[in-house]
């Protein structure tokens, strides 16, 4: 198998661990409440040929859940197996900026906001400041989409009209929407048909459970716009990926999900 990049990983603490919308995530999952060992993430990482995660930061209304520092302080342990995401305050928008940039100029490859966590779509101007920035610094915005495992309004992850009006506002803007965007998977991949800079990572699904119309299009003309992603802790590497061979990809269009989309889209060094 291919070097695999998962593009969406979290080394949560028990700050984050600890939050009250996980309750139905570790009903669906075999997840700890208590926060993984570094080594822990690295061996989940190794038993599926991961050979780069993408750490996510999280921040929300009540404040930082995972800090960018946090997730740099991994980064800089391990900088041969992690890149960073960054995360910031949309109340703030003039410090998030300014984290943004700092952030970047640090090594950090993204960013990524949850709409869900905010109950905020991502049209609302609040993330505008954010997305001007992304542009600027050259790095893609990493995003939600789809129904929400938590207890917690769905629509703010719904593709169309919120991320529609954003990818026609920013036109340089690279947008990433996670965990898949089901159930609106012709709004997505009306999206991705309609935008050369919107892409799909797979992360909260076990690949065999994919939405089938999203495989098909992993399989030919979707071959470059799709990536592979977990959620880890919430699922593992190895768990997501068992079932591979299912999918019929053909040698390039796996090698491409796996990690190919994914070195391109984030700028990542061979």
């Amino acid at each position: 198998m291919a070097d695999v990049i998962d593009v969406w990983m979290q080394q949560p603490n028990q700050r984050f661990m600890d939050q009250p919308w996980l309750e139905t995530l570790l009903r669906w999952t075999d997840m700890s409440r208590r926060a993984p060992r570094l080594a822990a993430t690295l061996d989940a990482m190794d038993e599926a040929g991961v050979r780069v995660g993408l750490l996510s930061a999280w921040h929300g209304p009540g404040g930082a859940l995972i800090t960018n520092d946090e997730v740099a302080e991994v980064v800089s342990a391990h900088p041969d197996r992690f890149a960073g995401v960054a995360s910031v305050d949309l109340t703030d928008p003039v410090r998030a900026v300014r984290e943004i940039r700092r952030c970047v100029r640090n090594g950090f490859v993204g960013v990524r906001v949850v709409p869900w966590l905010w109950n905020l779509p991502p049209n609302d101007r609040r993330y505008y400041p954010v997305y001007v920035a992304c542009v600027e610094e050259d790095v893609p915005f990493c995003t939600q989409i789809g129904h929400t495992g938590p207890l917690c309004p769905s629509e703010p992850g719904r593709p169309i009209p919120y991320l529609d009006e954003v990818l026609l506002d920013f036109p340089e803007l690279v947008v990433v929407g996670g965990h898949v965007g089901y159930p609106w998977m012709a709004e997505v991949l009306s999206l991705a048909t309609k935008y050369p800079n919107f892409y799909v990572d797979t992360s909260a699904y076990a690949v065999h459970r994919l939405p089938g119309e999203l495989v098909e299009y992993m399989r030919g003309r979707g071959r470059t716009r799709v990536l592979f992603g977990s959620n880890y802790p919430m699922l593992t590497p190895a768990q997501a990926l068992k079932r591979l061979p299912d999918l019929e990809l053909g040698a390039t269009p796996e090698e491409l999900f796996l990690g190919g989309n994914a070195r391109r889209v984030f700028a990542l060094p061979n």
